[in-house]
């Protein structure tokens, strides 16, 4: 009976050492993207000004990342993102093209879907001001143009 007891018990360990050597990686062992920030203000700018931002990030985890989409909040935000892999220590940057030709205030967002285990959703936020442009900044205003002939 005791050889019986130690032959069940030494069963036991055999299998739940071997059911701890075959679990699955953890999440750190994955890709994992940091930000340097995920807030871009462009603050004030004139009507047509450059609508280009750029959101820099690492991957900061121990397998490559791949971003596999990156949607603006509306057809005026338009991002562009890495197609290839990024490896672990690496960097790059996502770029957002923002339409300045909107006169006002704005926030929208890009929402980043990523290949990490988990939190593999990320929003990206771009905010600021359009101010109108005058004609005499090179703009013309609804009063000048093609259809008047110049005439107010």
């Amino acid at each position: 009976m005791k050889q019986f007891a130690f032959m069940l018990t030494l069963s036991l360990i055999s299998v739940f050492s071997l059911q701890a050597q075959s679990t699955p990686a953890k999440s750190e062992d994955g890709a994992k993207i940091s930000f340097d920030k995920e807030v871009v203000d462009y603050g004030t700018i004139k009507q047509g000004a450059d609508p280009l931002r750029t959101f820099k990030f690492k991957n900061t985890g121990a397998g490559p990342l791949v971003i596999t989409s990156a949607t603006g909040s509306c057809g005026c935000t338009v991002p562009t993102y890495p197609q290839e892999p990024i490896l672990p220590g690496s960097s790059a940057e996502i770029k957002v093209k923002y339409d300045t030709q909107r006169v006002g205030s704005f926030t929208k967002t890009v929402t980043i879907v990523t290949n990490e285990k988990t939190n593999n959703t990320h929003t990206l936020t771009i905010k600021g001001t359009v101010e109108m442009t005058t004609e005499k900044e090179g703009l013309p205003t609804k009063d000048s143009g093609v259809f008047n002939n110049g005439k107010n």
